[in-house]
């Protein structure tokens, strides 16, 4: 009986052992100093030897977004694809957060077996757009390697893990497409985790986060939380609905209402332009000024820029548009300085040069004039010399246009049109050299000066 029980403490006490001898090697003292944690020397060494494959993972990384991008671009489901490398904070908190210490022996162990060294997000546009990425990954990784991996006919160095059911069920009870990847070549072997993500989706990845996961206040098992948490889910996922209905019902418009489709995306992005800049002129000047119809012909521009006509450029264009004005809203502007070009400016023809200089005279003195070309430099990356030569050209066809329109109306016969088209041109050319009024640029106001003296 006594052998029985001691047998039975020497079993606990083997046991215990490896958690005394955790305890005593992180809290070890000599001589009354503390000596440091091994716990932090562990983690030390491991963003130490992160930090030393640095452009190892920064190549990778790169290689790896190329390939996901030049993969999926042409899906109309498809957004864009964006990657992180953990960082060196959150890799602390995840070393301490899951005992990565306890769990593996040297830090290379740790790297080794670190699933989202570098995490991919391939964004598509609703939530049901999330399967399709997901089984086009798949009929793309067809060829099955170890462990449940599967590589593609593209790049045989990148793999994915494809045995497991997917969507996944996280923690908070949502699902979530993500696959751990591994990238392979030439003895260089990276780790990566690949999330597939709806707008929606990144929204609420970003509020669960940064919100609720660095929130170390309250416990997420609390049903007032979960409660909340499902509330905001459904929320989002109603919006995504709406979302669809509104993009289905844009690509679903026959080809008799294109046009309609395209005046309407116009007249939303010329708003958009129009309330963002008028908030940044009334902070940086404190007034305001109207120059709807400048915007309106920033649109037309833009959009006649990229010469494609048919309903689907007009709404990805609309896209890029929308997305370079979210970096604007960011960006600080000022409405007080002169307009510069960096090159000296060619036109193509001579009267292409006539009222690019006219406006030239104008564009530093006139504030709407320099306003305009602010908003359209701004939206337009780029050489401020090609933007301007490319709007002269622009304008200069627009003017053409309706000159001709004109000269139709009043049904001149052959001999004539020729030099009524010139009269006309002068009569144009003369009103914009007098009056410099930025509204001249709007077939509106040059249709009502033909009438007021023709």
């Amino acid at each position: 009986m006594i052998a029985t029980s001691f047998q039975w403490c020497e079993a606990i006490a083997m046991q215990l052992l490896p958690i005394l001898k955790l305890i005593v090697n992180t809290f070890y003292f000599i001589g009354g100093s503390r000596v440091k944690l091994e716990l932090f020397k562990f983690i030390e060494e491991s963003l130490n030897l992160i930090d030393r494959n640095s452009e190892v993972l920064d190549r990778v990384a790169s290689e790896l977004e190329n390939f996901f991008t030049n993969s999926f671009f042409i899906k109309d489901h498809f957004l864009n694809v964006n990657y992180r490398i953990k960082s060196p904070e959150s890799l602390k908190e995840k070393i301490l957060r899951h005992n990565m210490y306890i769990i593996y022996s040297s830090p290379e162990e740790l790297v080794e077996n670190l699933s989202d060294l570098i995490g991919f997000r391939i964004e598509c546009r609703f939530i049901s757009d999330e399967k399709k990425v997901y089984n086009e990954i798949v009929e793309l990784f067809k060829y099955p390697e170890e462990n449940g991996y599967y590589s593609n006919p593209l790049n045989s160095n990148i793999m994915l893990k494809l045995d497991e059911k997917q969507p996944q069920i996280q923690k908070n009870g949502f699902e979530i497409y993500k696959i751990d990847g591994k990238y392979s070549k030439e003895g260089v072997v990276v780790n990566f985790e690949l999330q597939i993500k709806s707008l929606v989706n990144v929204f609420w990845g970003d509020i669960d986060h940064r919100v609720l996961y660095k929130n170390f206040n309250y416990m997420i098992t609390e049903d007032f939380f979960r409660d909340i948490m499902s509330s905001i889910k459904d929320s989002l996922g109603m919006i995504d609905r709406q979302l669809m209905l509104v993009y289905n019902h844009l690509n679903e418009m026959d080809a008799s209402n294109k046009d309609a489709k395209k005046e309407q995306l116009k007249a939303l992005l010329s708003k958009m332009i129009h309330d963002i800049y008028i908030v940044k002129v009334k902070q940086e000047l404190g007034f305001v000024v109207d120059f709807k119809k400048s915007t309106d012909v920033i649109v037309d521009y833009i959009f006649k820029k990229s010469g494609d006509e048919d309903s689907l450029s007009y709404s990805n264009n609309f896209i890029k548009i929308v997305n370079r004005l979210n970096e604007v809203v960011r960006d600080d502007i000022t409405f007080d300085n002169y307009l510069e070009f960096d090159r000296e400016l060619n036109f193509p023809d001579e009267k292409s040069e006539k009222l690019g200089n006219i406006i030239l005279k104008v564009i530093n003195k006139d504030f709407k004039w320099n306003l305009f070309f602010k908003i359209l430099f701004d939206i337009e990356l780029g050489s401020n010399s090609d933007d301007f030569e490319c709007f002269v050209v622009f304008l200069l066809d627009r003017l053409e246009n309706e000159i001709k329109r004109q000269v139709d109306i009043n049904i001149f016969n052959e001999e004539d049109r020729y030099k009524m088209e010139d009269e006309y041109r002068e009569f144009v050319f003369n009103n914009f050299a007098k009056k410099t009024d930025i509204d001249l640029i709007s077939i509106c106001h040059i249709r009502d000066l033909f009438e007021q003296n023709y």
